[in-house]
């Protein structure tokens, strides 16, 4: 009774403006993922590039100390496959997007960019539907000749492969070398002696849902000497491998013309070498270890200066320093290598990308810089847990699972903030709800003990147990003879009903009571189980690789129902959806009718509302089809329908979400783009904002919050979802709306420089240091940008406000505590004393407010008069408790309550923050009325001597002048006492003034949030008996002093003293 309809109803999407305030940020982990494309500036010594597998071009001016993406609003696609520096005209770049080493998770680029100034801009210029390219040469005296090595399309044919050149600078192309739709250009090298000498490797290769093909008889080594214009076949050569071959790697030695090495896969595969040009070849080793996995490796790159020295990439890092006939292990910071590129004039200057990021090296591999500094992280899942602030899991590609916090009390989120949980990498990550040191997470690839790993990871003794289902080790089995299919990113959770309930799935579902000590199936088989797609070991025809990531017929989406215990969905990657209603005893195939074979369920998301409704996403990306695929069910799976209306139909979805607060309002994440729909997905439109081209491969709502996994990015959130809940049709029709703030956790203020120089700043993390950078946007806000640590959420209330129009006259935002009395106004006109400036543009507005309340009013100094010490004490932050924000446009008033709630880890009460908050009142006040008082002695000290120099040389000056010095001899102890002056020598400073000493005393006030201690009430009550009594001496010095020269100026006809 399945039936598949394509939704008609059409509603209309929230205008974009409404969306314009919303942010994401990046919290890291700065720690790189995979990089298959790097590059130097061949002139600038501290200059490299590296494209990201899924994160873009990244650029570093210090030698790979820091890192800084230069694609970012200009590329529509993320993953970056080759790149290259010209060598006559550094400023310009061309970049291949499509990584070419396809590993299970491989993303698909958009054609070629290039840049002409360096990275600040980029142009398209087009190839498109090449998707993956896996290398780019440049004419080394021209920079409008280059060459392109366009693998094509992976999971099908395609005629858009092989090599293509362009001799304007990418304004058009040739396709110069074509073999088949089957075959794609993988390498090019040029002999930078005679440019019109290029070898080209074509590669066939099919990677299918089941199975990984890499080789063929398409596949081949090719020559050209006049530039490309015509090629020739060397694959045959009677002294290279005869028959099918698989991927070739190809390298042109720069120092000697004629030499070339290519590393052939094939039967009798082996590395070879010509020293004339490709007329005869020699093998000068057949060592396996250099021809592992070659569909992902292969590369062979030619030292630039020694004839002789040499490198592979391959798992390892390989070098030979006699021409390939013996290799030997570089120690690197990562494992998986997939590109190198060396200095033309210095080759200890390198740069090299592995599945860890980007290195570079100046001292020719004696030590490279940190890997450490890049957030490329290619993360699969992403969960978070119930602490607060909340932390972030993930699995990435190569490298082990990690867990990151949402927010950090430092000024950022440094790495140091973030820590393993375990070295899985692959699979589905779960945190215990009432424990958050219990991770269990797949571990596939990552781990020993067989097929399905899982890991379970205890934080408290950092050690990793193995709770594999079954845990033999069938690596290179064939898939029929594997007793349990696990897919590489196999589902694991945990009962939302019962905490220590532990579920994983491969093609059966298993069930645990005992943290995996022990497992149960409760269902039989739920895949297709096609057995003509398991015959074989995967991989070949010439290298096998009994991967999981190549198993098929597997649940790939599993889910508990959070209404009712024992409701089960299950989707697979081969079409099939089951449902179970009673703990797994029986099972009813629910999969929507029609739906295309070997689509993969990647998800499915029941609804927080409602029982019967559930959501899916699917994908048929594995089968050359880029359409979305999502669904929804409100009847238990018996009718679907389509939900896709507003996405693009080349851009496939992994994952929908459902919010936690708003019924209807859902999230989608796909291999460019998030999206969201208002309509319970009868529309969908992009969430994008600032969040980078990149594939969202899972997405997490938690608390106001929308956690993205990216797939070459890392984690990013968006914080404070609250407009999207409050927005309806009649906010949509209003002329301006304030949307009321969502909660806000008072939390200790992050330690941080107070203010920013031009360039790098550096601020202390406890056992780091984060490097920063301000800049100032058209609106005068400041942004710091962090090049080594993530991003703390806004730190204040947010207030998001909305309007249709720019208005004529000022716009308002005013603070009222909870009696209603105002604390700040900020307005859009020009910044006052009252504070910051906010926006007024058409669209939604976001301001934060710090939540503190105005600071103590600061010393007037008197002009004329040596410099005082006039420090700024700590502002009073609100205490918790329930506030009122005031929106004024134009003379009409909207008003919004808002919570402002105390850090729920303190042991601190109400009443405790209240007392501090009052006492800190307090201080303030009475540093007020002290600095208020030093100005006042100081108008009085300056017009003082205001009158003794204009009385000079007047009959009666010298009594003025005496009366002048016995005030001063008076009112300087009484000012010397209060505040410091500050004198010629910086070493001989007199004793801190009272007022220093009070400011100072708010520093240990605020130094936790707690009950102020007995002693800063001593302390504060002797400060302000010690300025009590110097401000009592005033009053008798008026009566006397001052009015002693008020008659003696009077006498001369001179105005009096005024105060």
């Amino acid at each position: 009774m399945n039936t598949k309809a394509k939704s008609t109803e059409r509603f209309p999407m929230v205008d974009p403006a409404f969306l314009q305030s919303m942010e994401w940020r990046c919290i890291g982990p700065h720690r790189g993922g995979r990089v298959v494309a790097v590059a130097g500036d061949p002139w600038d010594s501290n200059v490299f590039y590296f494209g990201a597998c899924g994160g873009g071009v990244w650029k570093t001016a210090d030698a790979g100390v820091y890192w800084e993406n230069v694609s970012d609003g200009f590329f529509t696609t993320g993953p970056v496959g080759a790149i290259a520096v010209s060598e006559s005209d550094t400023n310009v770049i061309y970049v291949g997007t499509g990584e070419s080493c396809p590993r299970p998770d491989v993303s698909h680029g958009d054609g070629v960019y290039k840049t002409t100034d360096g990275g600040k801009t980029w142009t398209h210029l087009g190839l498109a539907e090449t998707r993956h390219i896996a290398r780019i040469r440049i004419h080394p005296k021209n920079p409008d000749v280059v060459y392109v090595a366009a693998q094509g399309h992976l999971f099908g044919p395609n005629p858009e492969r092989g090599v293509y050149r362009s001799t304007n600078g990418g304004q058009t192309w040739e396709h110069v070398l074509f073999k088949s739709e089957k075959a794609g250009a993988v390498d090019i090298s040029m002999d930078p002696n005679n440019p019109r000498i290029l070898y080209a490797a074509i590669f066939q290769f099919l990677r299918e849902p089941w199975d990984e093909v890499s080789g063929g008889p398409d596949s081949g080594l090719y020559k050209s000497t006049d530039g490309g214009d015509t090629w020739t076949n060397l694959s045959n050569h009677p002294d290279l491998p005869q028959g099918i071959k698989g991927r070739i790697g190809v390298a042109v030695s720069p120092v000697k013309s004629g030499r070339v090495w290519a590393l052939i896969e094939a039967e009798d595969g082996a590395l070879f070498r010509t020293e004339d040009h490709g007329e005869t070849w020699e093998q000068v080793t057949n060592k396996r270890d250099l021809r592992r996995s070659a569909s992902s490796y292969h590369h062979v790159i030619a030292d630039t200066q020694d004839v002789d020295t040499l490198y592979v990439l391959s798992y390892d890092f390989w070098k030979s320093t006699d021409g390939g006939r013996t290799f030997e292990i570089l120690p690197m910071l990562h494992g998986d290598h997939h590109d190198l590129w060396i200095d033309p004039r210095n080759s200890n200057r390198m740069i090299e990308g592995n599945d860890g990021g980007a290195t570079v090296t100046l001292n020719g591999g004696d030590s490279w810089s940190s890997i450490y500094n890049q957030p490329t992280g290619t993360f699969f899942h992403v969960t978070t847990d119930n602490q607060f602030p909340y932390r972030v899991y993930g699995t990435p590609q190569d490298n082990s699972a990690i867990s990151t916090p949402s927010r950090s009390y430092e000024g950022s989120i440094p790495w140091k903030d973030s820590y393993t949980v375990g070295s899985a990498e692959s699979g589905h990550i779960v945190v215990r709800p009432d424990d958050p040191n219990i991770v269990v997470a797949g571990a596939i690839g990552s781990s020993p003990g067989g097929g399905g790993n899982l890991l379970r990871y205890d934080h408290r003794t950092n050690q990793a147990q193995l709770i594999t289902v079954w845990p033999e080790d069938q690596y290179g089995s064939p898939v029929k003879d594997v007793k349990y299919r696990f897919a590489f990113t196999y589902p694991v959770s945990r009962s939302p009903h019962d905490p220590d309930i532990i579920y994983v799935a491969a093609n059966i579902v298993f069930r645990s009571l005992n943290e995996g000590m022990s497992w149960e199936a409760i269902s039989p088989d739920l895949t297709r189980a096609d057995t003509s797609k398991m015959m074989r070991i995967s991989g070949g025809p010439i290298t096998t690789g009994g991967l999981s990531s190549q198993y098929s017929s597997l649940i790939f989406a599993f889910v508990e129902s959070p209404h009712e215990a024992g409701v089960f969905w299950a989707g697979t990657d081969d079409s099939q959806i089951h449902l179970s209603r009673d703990h797994g005893k029986t099972w009813d195939d629910v999969s929507p009718s029609g739906l295309p074979r070997w689509t993969c369920i990647s998800i499915i998301e029941p609804s927080p509302y409602d029982p019967a409704t559930a959501y899916v996403a699917a994908h048929r990306y594995k089968m050359d089809d880029h359409r979305p695929f999502l669904f929804k069910t409100t009847d238990y799976g018996e009718t679907w329908k389509e939900i896709t209306e507003g996405i693009p139909g080349d851009d496939f979805l992994r994952v929908i979400r459902s919010d936690q607060v708003r019924p209807g309002l859902l999230y989608a994440g796909s291999e460019k783009t998030v999206y969201v729909s208002f309509d319970d997905g009868s529309s969908w439109q992009s969430l994008q904002r600032n969040l980078p081209a990149v594939a969202v491969h899972d997405l997490v709502v938690k608390d106001n919050d929308l956690v993205a996994g990216t797939h070459g990015r890392a984690f990013w959130i968006l914080d404070d979802l609250t407009p999207l809940h409050q927005i309806t049709e009649q906010v949509a029709r209003a002329s301006s709306y304030l949307f009321k703030p969502g909660p806000t956790y008072r939390l200790l203020r992050p330690r941080r420089p107070s203010r920013a120089r031009p360039g790098k700043n550096y601020e202390r993390a406890s056992g780091d240091v984060v490097t920063f950078y301000e800049t100032r946007t058209a609106d005068g806000e400041v942004r710091r940008t962090y090049l080594n640590a993530g991003t703390n959420p806004p730190d204040g209330v947010v207030v998001t406000y909305y309007l249709a129009n720019e208005p004529d006259g000022e716009v308002s935002l005013t603070f009222l505590d909870p009696r209603g009395e105002m604390i700040k106004t900020f307005s859009s006109s020009a910044p006052t004393a009252t504070g910051s400036r906010i926006t007024a543009k058409i669209g939604t507005n976001r301001f934060v407010w710090d939540m503190r309340y105005p600071g103590a009013r600061a010393i007037q100094q008197a002009a004329g008069l040596t410099e005082l010490e006039s420090p700024s004490p700590i502002a009073p932050v609100a205490p918790p408790g329930t506030y009122q924000v005031r929106l004024s446009v134009e003379g009409q008033v909207q008003a919004q309550t808002f919570e402002i709630r105390k850090d729920p880890r303190l042991s601190a009460t109400q009443e405790d923050l209240d007392e501090q908050f009052a006492l800190h009142i307090r201080i303030r006040d009475k540093f007020s009325e002290t600095n208020d008082f030093i100005s006042r002695i100081g108008r009085l000290r300056a017009q003082a001597k205001d009158w003794q120099n204009r009385v000079h040389g007047i009959p009666g000056a010298s009594d003025v002048t005496e009366a002048v010095e016995k005030l001063e001899q008076k009112l300087v102890p009484i000012e010397g006492a209060l505040v410091r002056i500050i004198g010629p020598n910086p070493m001989n400073l007199p004793p801190k003034g009272l007022n220093v000493r009070l400011a100072a005393l708010t520093s240990v006030l605020v130094s936790a949030d707690s009950l102020p201690t007995r002693q800063s009430y001593d302390v504060f009550n002797d400060l302000s008996a010690r300025i009590d009594e110097q401000v009592g001496k005033l009053p008798q010095i008026i009566e006397t002093d001052v009015a002693d020269i008020t008659r003696l100026v009077t006498r001369m006809n001179m105005p009096v003293i005024g105060e």
